[in-house]
């Protein structure tokens, strides 16, 4: 038996999960909030981890979420100096996730000393991608020095949803074509055949793809260089209106909270229910764009907080969507696990302890 804390640590908050394994046992969890802030009890994630470790003893491991790997890590890794740098290296291209998982890991050196982490990469699940599916129409040269491609996220959520399809559909997931969609504020679709991510909606940032709480999705690029020329507004100032202040929350005017558009939209608010509107439409035009990118498939499967728990939301997506398949793939709602998913992968990368 083997005790792993899961870690994921944001900028300003860590979420943590006592497992153990590998009987899957939760043993306690908890969250702690307004990391840095001011007026908060917690100065640093230094602090914030001490705090979590009062709580929970004898850990024999640990696993953190890590929101970027880039090329460098295609599986999870343990943590060395070398994943270190890695990890360093990739926050320049995830500023506001890898710089706060980092200082995760960094804390734990210090609090549990010798104590073995392993680092799990959101974006390992997608290394699967073809080339074809991963490189952007821009000049090549751009790959090869800078790294630019897509590179996909919420890839520990797919990955773990698409194991639990296999188990509940009892087959094996080399037999299985599957389309994912986590649904949350940050929403992702992934097309997984034989348990491999083949493509997927977001991007070299989670900015790409569909339309989401806050975030814009797809957009022509050249609206970004004409928005800034007509408003005259810094490039920071627009990467700021298009991670915040999009998506559900820019179009309706109203939230993010999908919750709260269905109830405005029910009362006859029209841009509550264009936001809807316009959601469901670019689900079901990415569902139909992966069906075809798969040659079929055996089920479509819903996470995280719209996917799990908005039935209406899920019924208008899935609304005469497979009319012209012979044979209907199989429509399952599975609560998202990635801390569970985090614990599996560090107990089968350390092993039992001797």
């Amino acid at each position: 038996m083997m005790k792993i804390l899961v870690i994921n640590s944001g900028s300003s908050s860590i979420k943590y999960k006592l497992f153990d394994m590998p009987a899957e046992l939760l043993i306690s969890k908890g969250t702690l909030e307004h990391i840095g802030e001011k007026g908060s009890k917690f100065a640093d994630h230094y602090s914030g981890l001490k705090t979590i470790l009062e709580k929970v003893d004898s850990v024999q491991a640990i696993g953190h979420r890590v929101v970027h790997g880039a090329e460098k890590f295609k599986k999870p890794a343990q943590v060395n100096a070398k994943v270190i740098n890695g990890i360093k290296e990739c926050c320049a291209i995830a500023p506001l996730h890898n710089p706060a998982n980092l200082s995760g890991i960094l804390a734990c050196q210090k609090l549990l000393p010798g104590v073995k982490q392993v680092a799990v990469f959101d974006t390992a699940f997608h290394q699967s991608i073809p080339e074809h599916a991963y490189i952007y129409g821009l000049p090549y040269d751009y790959y090869q020095r800078l790294k630019i491609r897509k590179y996909g996220f919420h890839g520990t959520s797919h990955e773990y949803i698409a194991a639990e399809a296999g188990r509940i559909l009892k087959k094996p997931l080399k037999k299985l074509k599957l389309i994912s969609c986590h649904l949350g504020n940050g929403c992702s679709i992934t097309a997984i055949d034989k348990g491999k991510s083949v493509d997927t909606s977001m991007g070299f940032t989670p900015l790409e793809g569909l339309v989401m709480g806050t975030r814009c999705g797809d957009v022509d690029p050249a609206l970004v260089t004409h928005i800034m020329g007509k408003e005259k507004i810094s490039s920071h100032e627009m990467e700021r209106i298009l991670n915040k202040e999009s998506g559900l929350k820019g179009i309706s005017g109203i939230s993010n909270d999908m919750r709260s558009l269905e109830i405005k939209a029910n009362a006859g608010n029209r841009r509550a229910r264009l936001a809807i509107d316009i959601f469901v439409y670019r689900i079901r035009k990415y569902i139909g764009a992966y069906l075809s990118v798969l040659g079929g498939l055996d089920a479509l499967i819903f996470t995280a907080g719209i996917g799990e728990n908005q039935a209406s939301v899920r019924s208008r997506i899935c609304s005469g969507l497979f009319r012209y398949l012979r044979k209907k793939p199989a429509i399952i709602v599975i609560p998202t696990n990635e801390e569970l998913m985090i614990a599996r992968q560090a107990y089968k990368l350390i092993g039992t302890p001797r």
